[in-house]
């Protein structure tokens, strides 16, 4: 006969367990719970949680086509039409393998990869405003990190995790949006391995840093100090799993071109160049780069393969300068046109001007970032005094006007490149 405490044994109001079949039996006002039922509600709960939030980022993510997306990109980068080009694509497949349904018949074993992407190009032609672009485009949390404050763990800068930080933080602490992010990673070039000989200096700042940033490029989970920094023993940490996010690399690669043309045979040492049937173009080296070229340049290959989609940007002539400064969206001279309409003055610029301007950026090897420079020397002046003179209504900038300005300014005094 069973004793009369087996009879009022508490059980689980959910699956119907004893207490002694489980670790742990909490009581509420009409009922029972074990830690068996907890842990599986939590994780319908938190499967519920994650497909909720994905289908808003669904909603949120704008996603277009890879000729809509270059279409966008022409409103705002001139030129670069291959790199362009590839960069759509690639950000078109990467975000389609985002929003691809998690069962599909035949297509369930079918695992797509990410297309990571590394731009070479010099200075001011443009990387980091492609990959700016994108991402507003998307409406996808975007941030940019600098390779160069990058070192190992234990060593003064930053570790690698402190880039996804940023992306967190312009994600406003999101891990579901951050995780869906594209990060730009700047000045790639400057963790180069430095020298294939054996050093009894630590090179903290180039292979290691290379090899840390692997597990991010692939895809892992990783802990993130959410203020940045160091991480701390007591600091609380965010883990962010890097599976679906975009990198995006830039580097200038200074000296590589010495590198692509000893690969493609292109200088002649001794003997006919094996290759002098076919036309290069020697201002150009950068459009013959492969992953080849990269590892001569100083990247592991490790590093390499985690970036199959390789663009070049090409450098910027007289004619594409001179369109930069007036035809995109945000183009230099129709802000500052906004800028003067704000104060009530019509401004506008003589087309010698222009040419000034772009003769000057071209004769100091600034790029496009330095058009910016040339113009502020120009209108500083102007800027300071015309908002005090309301009975100015109209200004046109002359050759003459320009050319006094800027040879008065610094940076008419830097050398020429």
């Amino acid at each position: 006969m069973a004793s009369s405490s087996d009879r009022k044994e508490i059980k689980c109001s959910f699956c119907g367990r004893g207490k002694s079949e489980v670790n742990v039996l909490i009581a509420g006002i009409t009922g029972h719970i074990c830690d068996n039922c907890i842990s599986q509600a939590q994780s319908i709960i938190k499967e519920e949680f994650a497909q909720k939030a994905n289908k808003q980022l669904e909603s949120s993510l704008i996603l277009q086509k890879p000729d809509e997306i270059k279409a966008y990109l022409d409103d705002y980068i001139i030129g670069q039409e291959d790199a362009k080009r590839v960069l759509s694509v690639a950000v078109y497949n990467h975000y389609k393998r985002l929003l691809q349904p998690k069962k599909s018949s035949a297509y369930d074993e079918v695992e797509i990869e990410k297309s990571n992407i590394i731009m070479v190009g010099e200075t001011g032609t443009g990387k980091t405003l492609l990959a700016k672009t994108i991402a507003r485009m998307l409406n996808v949390p975007f941030c940019i990190a600098d390779a160069t404050i990058l070192t190992e763990a234990g060593y003064v800068g930053e570790d690698v995790e402190s880039i996804l930080s940023r992306l967190l933080q312009a994600a406003d602490y999101d891990v579901a949006l951050a995780e869906r992010g594209i990060v730009f990673i700047d000045e790639i070039d400057k963790i180069a391995r430095k020298s294939d000989n054996a050093s009894i200096t630590r090179d903290v700042s180039g292979e290691g840093v290379q090899q840390a940033l692997l597990k991010l490029l692939e895809g892992a989970e990783v802990n993130v100090p959410p203020q940045g920094g160091r991480k701390h023993p007591e600091q609380k940490l965010i883990q962010i799993n890097t599976k679906n996010i975009l990198f995006i690399c830039g580097g200038a690669f200074d000296g590589i071109q010495r590198h692509i043309e000893r690969r493609v045979k292109s200088t002649t040492i001794g003997y006919s160049s094996i290759q002098e049937n076919v036309t290069l173009d020697r201002d150009n080296m950068l459009k013959y780069i492969t992953p080849t070229d990269l590892k001569s340049f100083g990247l592991i290959p490790e590093l390499i393969g985690r970036f199959p989609v390789l663009t070049y940007l090409n450098p910027l002539d007289e004619k594409t300068l001179r369109r930069i400064i007036t035809e995109p969206k945000n183009a230099l001279i129709k802000q500052y046109v906004k800028l003067f309409e704000m104060d009530g003055v019509k401004l506008s610029f003589e087309k010698e001007v222009l040419d000034y301007i772009v003769e000057k950026a071209v004769l100091y090897k600034l790029g496009a970032r330095g058009l910016r420079s040339i113009c502020e020397a120009i209108m500083t002046d102007l800027m300071y005094d015309l908002p005090s003179r309301p009975d100015v209504k109209d200004f046109a900038i002359s050759l003459d006007y320009a050319r006094e300005k800027f040879e008065k300014s610094k940076i008419s005094q830097l050398k020429v490149a």
